[in-house]
């Protein structure tokens, strides 16, 4: 073994003393974190990048970010703190502004006699220490943290009593709702209504929120985030201010301030820490007002690789035998928010080659692809699916992308694409994969076309992932559980385990969704199904012996490897 791979100069607190401290390499290797190999590959990655060692490693995912912490903690003589299991003094935590902590990474957390204790990521910040102990006036006692606790700690304590700040100064500038439209105006230029808004798009982003509700009532506005897919109140200001809300909402979005009484959508983009967000703004008229619901797209985060979503092995395989062929239809089916459009971006990127083309017809577009002709939707302008379908037809294309399977027309198209040399991606909205076929042909789609055309359906889900930090081992009640039909390989695994909640996953004792799959080839015996018009039920049955797995099968063998909850199979997968 060469010096180098235990090097660690690069890390905090490594001026040379009489006996140096032992180097990080060499104590995560101690504690059997790591091993040679992993190392080595960090290494290489902090050639390429530059990155410290430590860095390496947890962009690698051999490490977490805690553990290098503890250790860097540990090897510079620094104290460490965990955040999750150290009470906070909520009278200090209001001394630092929340852009102050934000900006240094640094959150005071206690009082030591005349001092303050300072959680930092980077605890020999001598700049950011002065500016804390100037602000705080007092010594500052600097100790390390977690960087992902105490990011998730900072929003968590600070972004709410700034968003109560915001009301309190956006309601300061209330106006009554019979005023013209001037005054309107006049308020929504006002910077406490957008700071309000700002704080609280910024708040959804920091707790990961796929959706931001804002639901009027006769005196407050409830605000409920959706996390994980599951909504939660998040807070509430005075119905007083919330019209000049939603015509700030509506200027961003492009919409008409003026109708009110009509439901109305669009859209804009958004910078939160450097984070592109992507927001879908939808308005409906209630009996207390204009509610709106905003979807959120960080497009930051990318699309995620294939393997990565949650299929299981025997799956993966069927699903790319697929879409590897030159030619068909494959088609994800599921409710709104399964996650069909994230499967069918992942399987793009994978095929995205220089010797392909694909066009992709969307509404809307939700991540831009380098290499991909993407069409927007545009019904104004009489583009629509069915007409977009039959011009990308006359383009030379390879793969065609269809965002969704909304009527007969275009189903039609897209099932003669793929009988002519084309391979087509679309979704639709059903239960379960074996009811896809079912479901062209009610559209009146002829069965010979959908036997012909489909060589795969795919069926899928979202289930929440338990919470890393707080989970703990269950052992299911077999008298109980056994009513609900669960296999021996669920209640005899020792992997089981049930949410408790934390500060890491905001209670909920779930952080993070997979995916749970059934894929479904269209062999020549469910073709035949079809075409004979029988049962979604009696497709399944011989989709089944076949090899397929179900929803249900899928869910539970993520129960039992502990991914996700006894619970939450439950409430996903009937």
């Amino acid at each position: 073994m060469t010096p180098e791979h235990l090097d660690a100069s690069n890390e905090p607190g490594t001026a040379e003393t009489a006996t140096p401290p032992p180097r990080l390499g060499e104590m995560l290797l101690a504690e059997g974190l790591i091993d040679h190999e992993h190392l080595d590959a960090a290494l290489a990655l902090q050639r390429q990048t530059g990155l410290r060692i430590g860095e390496s490693l947890v962009k690698l995912g051999f490490v977490t970010s805690y553990d290098v912490s503890r250790l860097v903690a540990r090897r510079t003589g620094i104290e460490f703190i965990d955040l999750l299991e150290t009470a906070i003094d909520p009278a200090v935590i209001q001394a630092v502004p929340a852009e102050v902590a934000r900006r240094y990474q640094a959150l005071p957390i206690a009082r030591r006699g005349d001092a303050v204790v300072v959680a930092m990521a980077n605890p020999q910040d001598v700049f950011a220490i002065d500016d804390l102990a100037m602000i705080l006036a007092a010594p500052v006692i600097p100790t390390m943290a977690d960087p992902d606790q105490l990011s998730a700690t900072i929003e968590r304590t600070l972004s709410g009593t700034s968003l109560a700040g915001h009301v309190d100064e956006a309601s300061a500038e209330a106006f009554d709702p019979s005023e013209d439209l001037a005054r309107v105006s006049a308020v929504v230029d006002d910077a406490p209504v957008v700071r309000l808004l700002d704080a609280i798009l910024g708040q959804a982003v920091e707790q990961r929120a796929s959706d931001i509700h804002l639901e009027p009532g006769a005196d407050h506005v409830r605000v409920r985030f959706r996390v994980d897919g599951v909504l939660h109140d998040a807070s509430e200001y005075p119905s007083a201010i919330h019209r000049s809300v939603m015509s700030r909402l509506k200027i961003l979005a492009g919409m008409d301030i003026t109708q009110t009484r009509l439901p109305n959508d669009g859209r804009f983009s958004a910078s939160h820490h450097d984070r592109d967000i992507d927001v879908r703004v939808a308005t409906l008229p209630t009996a207390y007002g204009e509610a709106s619901v905003l979807r959120l797209l960080d497009q930051s985060s990318g699309v995620m690789a294939l393997e990565s979503l949650g299929f299981g092995s025997a799956e993966l395989a069927r699903y790319q035998d697929a879409f590897r062929r030159p030619q068909g239809a494959i088609v994800v089916s599921g409710p709104t928010g399964s996650g069909k459009t994230s499967t069918l971006y992942a399987t793009l990127i994978e095929m995205n080659e220089p010797g392909r083309s694909i066009i992709s017809v969307e509404d809307p577009i939700e991540y831009r692809v380098g290499g991909i002709k993407q069409i927007q939707i545009d019904r104004r302008v009489g583009l629509t699916f069915p007409s977009t379908l039959r011009s990308i037809l006359r383009a030379d294309p390879d793969v065609i992308l269809v965002g969704e399977i909304r009527d007969r027309e275009t189903a039609k198209i897209a099932a003669e694409a793929a009988l002519t040399g084309h391979l087509v991606l679309s979704t639709i909205h059903t239960t379960r994969a074996a009811a896809v076929p079912l479901r062209l042909l009610d559209m009146g789609v002829e069965p010979f076309l959908v036997a012909a055309a489909l060589t795969c359906v795919v069926g899928q889900r979202l289930v929440r992932r338990l919470c890393a930090r707080c989970a703990e081992p269950f052992t299911p009640d077999s008298s109980d559980h056994r009513a609900l039909d669960l296999p021996d390989e669920v209640l005899e695994s020792d992997a089981v385990r049930r949410p408790v909640g934390c500060p890491a996953c905001n209670g909920t004792g779930y952080r993070g969704r997979l995916a749970i799959y059934e894929v479904m080839p269209i062999t020549d015996d469910i073709a035949r199904r079809v075409l004979g018009r029988q049962t979604g039920q009696d497709i399944e049955r011989w989709a089944v012996a076949e090899g397929m797995d179900t929803l249900r099968t899928a869910a539970l063998r993520r129960v039992a490897d502990g991914s996700t909850s006894i619970d939450e199979m439950l409430r996903v997968v009937t």
